[in-house]
């Protein structure tokens, strides 16, 4: 089985960045790197979000997005997330990938050069057709939403 290609440019600058990595033999995301200039970092005051630049720009295989997600460790330690969480990059959007954060914490975080920012995973994608019904099949679920299922293992 041949492995998709995700083909990347790098951008002025992204120079000297490594190129997006997994972390491990089974990791789903690729993380990506914080591309601000080395003496002036990007502080996200506590409640404050900043729009973080990558400096690289994908070519997705086709059928697939990007999800652009947290990075556990960020968030744990510090109350730094994504704030349009997962973020959907499309197979044929060709302009720079940058990533929203938020920071939910008490302090200010600096986002420095190379701060591994986000994760990147790359998804498969269904397209389907629209058709407009004026009945719907009926499910055991039906209508209930936000909580129907309750707190609880089971049901």
């Amino acid at each position: 089985m041949s492995i998709p290609e995700l083909r990347v440019m790098r951008l002025p600058h992204g120079a000297g960045l490594p190129l997006p990595a997994y972390q491990s033999d089974a990791a789903a995301g690729l993380d990506l790197l914080a591309a601000v200039p080395a003496d002036a970092p990007v502080t996200i005051a506590p409640g404050g979000r900043a729009l973080v630049p990558t400096g690289l720009v994908l070519a997705l295989p086709p059928g697939t997005e990007g999800q652009v997600r947290p990075r556990s460790g960020l968030a744990a330690r510090h109350g730094v997330t994504v704030l349009n969480t997962p973020g959907t990059i499309d197979a044929d959007y060709r302009g720079e990938v940058q990533v929203v954060l938020a920071n939910f914490g008490d302090a200010a975080f600096a986002v420095t050069r190379g701060t591994r920012i986000a994760q990147l995973v790359i998804a498969p994608v269904l397209q389907v057709s629209v058709r407009e019904s004026e009945t719907l099949d009926e499910t055991l679920r039906g209508a209930g939403g936000f909580g129907s299922t309750g707190l609880a293992g089971t049901r």
